[in-house]
């Protein structure tokens, strides 16, 4: 009894020694606790890294096999090597000055060099604190965009472009307009972004990555010219098997894509997730329908672009809209970039050779404009059209729209000029008859056959 008083007693005397020795440091004025250290969290460390690593699969081996299937034989390895090109290339520029221009400064309309040379984003060697991490897993996540959307262009021009003028064209159409275009909606000081003016839903890349390179895309095929032959004569895909595992691929690195662009693995991520992916099912289903009614059956050629199509719909919305919109989203690009790759392109004659601007340019445009017609609140967006009955959020979609493809007209109609007027666009066309693997290359993807 004796000793539990005792030590009742001491336990008392320390508990009111340290709230007197609390209130004299208060009334000293003693020094304030250092700031706090930030530590990382695993799980959305590994999430994030995750899906950074499943967006990389999407350009190699995911479009690089979705692209050479559907070009001749001949250009196969052409094609991969743009994929693979990119992705040394455009992740280089990245680190050197592409993610401050898209990233850096409060400038509403352009970035700054805040970031240049990764200048703030690596170790700081400040013991424990892991800041510069969460920095760097931003870096590293938006540069996987950065390196598919030039990839995404190469679909219009493939089988006739010089690959030297297809490097410089890149790396000058990521600087001057991926990077703007990045910058006015994502980097949280743009005129699009959530404190912008004209606040406009892009989830995870319909404005930034597919319309930007959808019209841009058509811009080039336009410029370049029809490949020889066109319209004269057969260039049926060459190898749908090789399509068919690029679609694959695409459709599970988009998962990286969408769902990893809520920034964590959170309640917003699962939706995007699952909106993806009954998006792309839609598709599937929609395009397969519209060729059945025209030709008569349905081909695996029609069912992967209409996967793809679901996949560009929903990009935009699928931080902002409920999976059972996905599905709406999804059956409506089937339909209408059906519409896009056959009766658009017959109508107008350019030769768009992998319907770079039918799925990515007219399903992108599709899917912002309707982000704003089923955006939720019930999802922290502000109500679209069919939810509030106001006009306002789709309004700043379609501005989203006509801003982004504007910059990407003009800078792409004056890079290509340039490029035509110092470097020539097209391969002669000799090279051209004889395959751009073989002229560009020096190598065959298909010895013996």
């Amino acid at each position: 009894m004796k000793s539990q008083f005792v030590t009742a007693a001491l336990m008392t005397t320390v508990l009111l020694l340290g709230i007197g020795n609390s209130a004299f440091a208060e009334e000293v004025g003693a020094p304030p606790e250092a700031a706090a250290v930030v530590e990382l969290d695993s799980g959305n460390t590994a999430w994030m890294l995750t899906c950074s690593a499943l967006v990389l699969m999407m350009t190699a081996p995911g479009l690089a096999l979705f692209y050479g299937g559907l070009v001749r034989k001949k250009n196969i390895l052409s094609v991969m090597m743009q994929c693979v090109f990119l992705m040394g290339m455009m992740t280089i520029l990245w680190a050197i000055c592409g993610y401050s221009f898209a990233f850096g400064g409060s400038n509403p309309y352009f970035g700054g060099t805040d970031y240049l040379f990764m200048k703030g984003i690596l170790p700081d060697g400040q013991s424990g604190d892991q800041a510069w991490a969460n920095e760097l897993i931003t870096f590293v996540f938006q540069g996987m965009f950065f390196i598919i959307t030039p990839g995404l262009i190469c679909g219009a021009f493939a089988e006739r472009m010089k690959f030297n003028t297809m490097c410089v064209f890149s790396a000058l159409w990521g600087l001057l307009v991926y990077c703007p275009v990045c910058h006015w909606v994502w980097s949280g000081s743009g005129w699009l972004s959530s404190t912008g003016s004209f606040h406009a839903y892009d989830f995870a890349g319909g404005t930034v990555v597919h319309i930007s390179s959808g019209v841009s895309a058509l811009v080039c095929a336009i410029l370049i010219g029809k490949r020889l032959g066109y319209g004269q004569e057969p260039m049926p895909p060459h190898n749908l098997t090789y399509t068919c595992i690029g679609t694959a691929l695409l459709w599970v690195g988009w998962f990286g894509f969408n769902a990893g662009s809520a920034g964590a693995a959170d309640a917003a991520a699962v939706n995007a997730f699952v909106a993806t992916h009954l998006a792309a099912a839609a598709g599937v289903i929609a395009w397969s329908i519209m060729e059945w009614v025209k030709h008569g059956h349905p081909s695996l050629l029609g069912a992967c672009s209409g996967a793809v199509a679901g996949l560009v719909c929903i990009t935009p919305a699928a931080g902002a809209v409920n999976p059972m919109h996905g599905i709406i989203l999804g059956f409506a690009a089937g339909v209408v970039c059906f519409f896009g790759c056959t009766f658009v392109k017959n109508k107008f004659g350019y030769d768009d050779t992998l319907d770079a601007f039918g799925i990515h340019g007219i399903g992108g445009i599709l899917g912002a404009v309707l982000t704003g017609v089923f955006a939720t609140e019930k999802l922290g967006a502000t109500g679209g059209l069919i939810e509030t009955g106001l006009i306002s959020q789709t309004m700043n979609q379609v501005i989203s729209v006509v801003a982004t493809a504007a910059l990407a007209i003009v800078v792409t109609f004056i890079l290509l000029k340039i490029l035509d007027a110092t470097m020539g666009l097209r391969v002669a066309q000799e090279e051209e008859l004889r395959g751009l693997d073989v002229t560009q290359h020096g190598e065959e993807g298909y010895i013996f056959l």
